[in-house]
């Protein structure tokens, strides 16, 4: 351990034990802030252990905000976020592959709103038709994050946050019935240009 770990143990507000949120690879654990040489420059980093994929990160200290680094959702962002999960799925009309990347970019972004919307528009009830397997690898990815992190704000085990999850999930205003589809102008011009450009 460096002098340097003694003396500064909170960066940028983040301080070593702390729970955080890495847009890619979800909620880890700061278990040390670390100084390295590289190339002649003394580096400062957080140590990021990812417990569910026995992963390790450093991220830079100065770095951490502008790669969207953040602390736990407040409680009442999870409500927020638990509110959007029971409201109507909002399924653009567009090619899967443009809808698929849209999807990613959401659960990518490390917000907790937006991946609440993934996990929402994807969901299937039992009584809707079935998903494609890129679907369900998509629902899933959005699912284990808002799990993951709900469970660490509310200090719950992950299946309790599950069930958090699926009980608005069931609330949702079109579960049981057939899917809907919400038509957005945009959504409809852009897969016409969909088709022709696969024509």
């Amino acid at each position: 351990m460096t002098t340097g770990i003694k003396k500064t143990p909170n960066r940028q507000g983040f301080k070593t034990g702390e729970s955080v949120v890495y847009p890619t690879h979800g909620v880890g654990r700061i278990t040390a802030i670390e100084e390295q040489e590289v190339a002649g420059f003394k580096l400062e980093l957080f140590v990021i252990f990812f417990d569910k994929d026995k992963m390790t990160l450093r991220v830079p200290t100065a770095k951490a905000s502008s790669v969207g680094m953040r602390k736990l959702a407040e409680p009442t962002l999870v409500t927020k976020a638990l509110e959007t999960v029971s409201g109507r799925a909002r399924i653009k009309r567009t090619m899967w592959s443009r809808r698929a990347q849209e999807y990613e970019a959401k659960i990518n972004s490390g917000d907790i709103i937006q991946i609440a919307e993934v996990v929402r528009d994807l969901y299937r009830s039992d009584a809707q038709p079935e998903q494609s397997y890129s679907e369900r690898q998509l629902y899933e990815a959005a699912l284990d994050r808002i799990v993951r992190e709900i469970a660490a704000v509310n200090g719950t085990m992950e299946s309790e946050a599950i069930k958090l999850i699926e009980a608005h999930l069931l609330r949702s205003p079109k579960r049981g019935k057939a899917a809907e589809v919400e038509v957005d102008v945009e959504a409809d011009a852009d897969s016409d240009d969909d088709q022709e450009e696969a024509a």
